[in-house]
């Protein structure tokens, strides 16, 4: 077996892990990143029509601060405080790196950064290099590692995280085109993996990008908040959110039986037809799932658009090409004010939908174009979609996870609680994979000699050699059970959830756990997916576990997810769908931890972290910055 060694390894190429590996290479450590394959990844795969970074104030005339800013992530739930002050602390030094990297985000004559404002964000904070930011940002930070001359190794996908004394020691990684194993001898791991994409089929993730989330939890590490995601409106081929412009125009939606029938579907709830359509309105900035935005707000749209899909059978599109409900002219003064106000603004009170987004988003147009449809002509159908996890592995000050020297940042870090800003997962991955960089950097774990790690990496490719020696002389089937696993999740634990179902669900996902032996593959340069399916499996373990622990401890409908009814019902009339239970506010102020035990996956309640209260005198601080350079 091929063993490669380093002081630090970094796993993935997105925007945090190419930050990771950036900041550990300019403090001076030897570093290099595992990915199993350098184009995938949500960061430099995903967008949105104005994809949005969130930073701490640095235009106009309105007041802010980082405490401010730390109390509005806090104000999410379920949010820890160190990580909430850290996060808006370093997020002008993370914002100014981009910048000073080349990613183009809009200023004005006088160089100020005008923002503006987006959900749960009180200060206009927002800002937005366009559709692609987050492209723009990992490409901007690869080509730093390039020069910086940090060494990736693609094509390798990590299987373990190896350890000595319950601390990091290395990484067992299979070299996807060839099956084999090999191992990196490393002190510190910084996991930058993204989110459990690869959990759900109705995923508005990049199909490449899947997330190793188990990686951390078969190691011990402790995940958080794994009940708490965000969901929306997203096209699914290609995979898109449906969010701003394409809200805003006010389309048509369209469900289609399998008959070939079509029903205009909004028409047959609201009474009020521009009811309706200022309800679609909002649903541009309202994008996520909201439960308390279902009776009396935007998130009724989700709803409607699950129940054409899940409990109909009917596939939905969006059409831009004809104005909803018949309508040749649609009177805008009619719409809500906020409605007509900002479509005046736009100056694009006329025509059709495509004609409107023509005229206010372009490129939006030009997206879809760009990978295959065209929407001035063309349906486009669409899903109430997985787009983020708010929890994670569980992380401390220094986004260091409960097992020494497992770092995890971007996505896979549980920063988040019950509700975020737009565009805080953007700074949280910069703010993070800095934090982590640091720590390593003056108190990096210890190394284990070359002997110990051959023994240890050898013991660990045995294991993995009899766990997988079956599953080339099996029946192939591997493809077939991920689809299946990832069609069960979205069916039963996704926006809408349904204790009965959910409990079915983790006792087949144990099931199918239980039957990994049974699984067959091509050939070895397929043993990659078995691997996948344990990933997913695992994860969905874990969160199946959290949301029915969460069901039956608090059970309270709040943030991304719908409880069904008294009576496990979902009936037609919405007042009647979902109990509506007021959340309790305890809950706002505790974490939910999931860790694996010999028993299983286990939960536990914690109380978050406060915001810290520093002494901010300047002197006080100087002198001891002076006297004591470790602040770790």
């Amino acid at each position: 077996m091929k063993i490669f060694e380093y002081e630090s390894i970094v796993i993935g190429t997105g925007a945090a892990g190419y930050n990771a590996a950036c900041r550990l290479k300019q403090f001076g450590k030897e570093v290099a990143i595992v990915t199993e394959a350098a184009g995938c990844g949500t960061s430099r795969n995903t967008g949105s029509d104005k994809q949005t970074y969130y930073k701490l104030g640095l235009g106009g005339d309105s007041p802010d601060s980082v405490y401010k800013m730390a109390e509005n992530l806090f104000a999410g739930g379920s949010v820890d405080g160190d990580n909430a002050l850290c996060e808006a602390a370093l997020s002008v030094r993370s914002f100014m790196n981009l910048c000073e990297l080349g990613v183009a985000f809009p200023v004005n004559r006088y160089g100020e950064y005008v923002g503006y404002k987006t959900d749960h964000d009180p200060y206009a904070r927002a800002t937005s290099a366009g559709p692609l930011t987050s492209k723009f940002m990992t490409e901007a930070l690869q080509k730093n590692a390039e020069n910086l001359g940090v060494e990736v190794y693609s094509g390798y996908l990590a299987v373990e995280i190896l350890k000595h004394n319950d601390a990091v020691c290395g990484l067992l990684c299979i070299e996807k085109k060839s099956g084999d194993f090999v191992a990196f001898k490393c002190s510190d791991i910084v996991m930058a993996t993204g989110g459990p994409a690869g959990i759900y089929a109705d995923s508005v993730f990049p199909e490449c990008h899947t997330g190793t989330t188990s990686l951390a939890l078969l190691a011990g590490a402790k995940a958080q908040n794994l009940t708490e995601w965000q969901y929306g409106l997203a096209s699914i081929n290609p995979r898109w959110n449906v969010s701003g412009t394409y809200m805003q125009v006010l389309p048509r939606f369209v469900s289609v039986d399998e008959n070939g029938n079509e029903y205009e579907f909004l028409n047959e709830y609201f009474e009020d037809k521009y009811e309706a359509l200022s309800m679609v309105f909002l649903k541009g900035y309202q994008w996520p799932f909201d439960s308390k935005k279902v009776l009396e707000g935007s998130s009724v749209i989700d709803l409607l658009v699950y129940r054409e899909c899940v409990l109909k059978n009917r596939r939905v599109y969006l059409d831009f090409t004809k104005n909803p409900f018949g309508m040749k002219e649609i009177e805008y003064n009619k719409l809500s004010d906020e409605s007509f106000e900002y479509l005046s603004k736009a100056e694009a009170l006329f025509g059709t939908p495509i004609e409107r987004l023509a005229k206010m988003n372009t490129p939006a147009i030009e997206l879809y174009k760009g990978k295959g449809l065209d929407i001035t002509k063309e349906y486009l159908e669409i899903a109430l979609c997985a787009q983020h996890n708010n929890g994670g592995i569980a992380v401390n000050m220094w986004w260091q996870t409960s097992v020494k020297g497992l770092f995890s940042a971007g996505e896979c870090a549980g920063t988040h609680g019950i509700t975020r800003p737009g565009g805080s997962a953007l700074n949280a991955g910069q703010v993070g994979s800095l934090r982590a960089a640091q720590y390593i950097s003056q108190n990096g774990n210890s190394v284990v000699d070359d002997t110990l790690f051959v023994e240890i990496s050898s013991i660990a490719e045995k294991k993995h050699l009899k766990e997988i020696e079956s599953i080339t002389q099996n029946n192939d089937n591997v493809e077939q059970l991920i689809k299946g696993a990832q069609r069960r999740m979205s069916d039963t634990a996704a926006a809408i959830r349904n204790i009965d179902s959910m409990q079915a669900a983790l006792k087949s996902t144990k099931l199918d756990i239980d039957s990994l032996d049974k699984v067959g593959v091509k050939d070895k340069s397929q043993i990659y997916m078995y691997y996948k399916l344990k990933d997913i499996l695992y994860t969905q373990n874990a969160v199946l576990t959290a949301m029915i622990d969460y069901s039956e401890t608090v059970g309270d409908t709040r943030g991304s997810s719908l409880c069904f009814d008294e009576d496990g019902e979902l009936r037609d009339g919405l007042e009647e769908i979902f109990r509506f239970t007021q959340e309790n506010g305890d809950t706002r102020s505790k974490v939910q931890e999931i860790r694996l035990t010999d028993d299983g996956f286990v939960s536990a309640w914690r109380d978050i972290r406060p915001i810290p209260q520093n002494d901010d005198f300047f002197e006080n601080i100087w002198r001891s910055f002076r006297v004591n350079r470790n602040i770790y």
